[in-house]
């Protein structure tokens, strides 16, 4: 028995070590069971919104340290069983008055420039080549493709709903309440525009690989951009409570090639 489990897991590092040298690996990104960290990043965006957590972690960690042993200083020397005579007498400090002002400052300037680029990245709207609009309904979602209405008949363009995909009715590998009849597909490495709005109260279309997460009002349009940076399959749900079934609207993105979504819209356009 354990050789056959140390057969088991050599072929599992063999084939673990494959696929991380082969180019057409696709990633599958969804919240895992006592998760903590954030998923796996596939836009730039959301590279950015990692790397900025990791730089304000750095400063929470010296921030709190240095707080807790004032915190202990403060409980050690004002203790009973010490002699406070000469700390009574310390009132103010013009020294102190000038660090603890001028300090905090800095850190916050040190914050708040990255985070200003950040902010200004996640509003950029490039020259877009796909525009994808997103409509949340009580309770699912619908998607349309709008450049493409010139192609086809009464000009409709590709529109589809999206609705979850019951526990009774799920393949193997499917993920429960996160999967759906028809997924988003998306192509890689291209500027994408997506249009976001409601058609009856407020919902939430939220990727958390994407670092997207876009309020759907009825009578509003939102918008944000994105740019995929690998193909795989990203999962998402509605971050905006919306009634009973708030729970059961996941949003599931294929990300593919430009060559396999060429193909994908060959097929749904019926050229």
């Amino acid at each position: 028995m354990n050789l056959n489990f140390k057969n088991n897991a050599f072929i599992s590092f063999v084939g673990i070590f494959a696929l991380g040298l082969s180019k057409s690996v696709s990633f599958m990104d969804a919240a895992e069971p006592w998760q903590i960290g954030f998923q796996s990043p596939a836009t730039p965006i959301m590279e950015g919104i990692i790397n900025f957590h990791n730089h304000i972690m750095f400063f929470m960690v010296g921030v709190g340290v240095f707080v807790m042993w004032l915190l202990g200083r403060c409980l050690v020397l004002y203790s009973k069983s010490t002699n406070t005579d000469e700390i009574d007498n310390f009132t103010h400090a013009t020294t102190v008055e000038i660090v603890w002002t001028i300090v905090p400052a800095i850190i916050l300037m040190i914050i708040a420039v990255p985070s200003f680029a950040l902010l200004y990245s996640m509003d950029e709207m490039l020259d877009p080549a796909v525009t994808l609009k997103v409509v949340g309904h009580q309770w699912y979602w619908s998607y349309e493709y709008s450049d493409y209405n010139h192609l086809t008949e009464e000009n409709s363009g590709i529109n589809f709903d999206s609705y979850m995909i019951a526990d009774d009715d799920l393949d193997q590998g499917h993920l429960r309440l996160l999967e759906v009849d028809n997924r988003i597909v998306l192509p890689v490495n291209t500027h994408i525009r997506v249009l976001v709005t409601a058609a009856d109260v407020l919902h939430s279309w939220a990727v958390p690989s994407f670092g997207v997460k876009v309020d759907a009002c009825p009578g509003r349009l939102n918008q944000t951009t994105l740019f995929i940076k690998k193909p795989g399959v990203f999962y998402g749900q509605c971050s905006e409570l919306c009634g009973t079934n708030h729970g059961f609207m996941p949003i599931c993105v294929e990300a593919v090639e430009l060559e396999e979504y060429a193909t994908w819209l060959e097929n749904k356009l019926e050229l």
